[in-house]
């Protein structure tokens, strides 16, 4: 239970600090990143189950993260900001 939350902390950090680097933004806020990040987890599990894909392993639910955090930035910056 401990480490599941771990891992899922782990993904989201890194996730949302890759994502905010690719995309240009400012990467230092550790809250910002895990909240984009944990936001992206679930964007990319919902992408991914969409076109058949499954992660598995770190690097693949971080690459899953990442793809899910920028579809979640770039709709976030299209739609909703103005």
């Amino acid at each position: 239970m401990i480490m599941s939350l771990l891992y899922f902390l782990v993904v989201g950090l890194c996730a949302g600090y890759l994502s905010a680097r690719l995309l240009g933004l400012d990467s230092t806020d550790i809250a910002k990143n895990l909240i984009t990040g944990i936001v992206g987890s679930f964007v990319g599990g919902l992408i991914g189950n969409l076109i058949g894909l499954r992660a598995t392993g770190l690097i693949g639910s971080i690459i899953m993260a990442v793809i899910g955090a920028c579809a979640a930035i770039l709709i976030y910056r299209r739609f909703i900001r103005k």
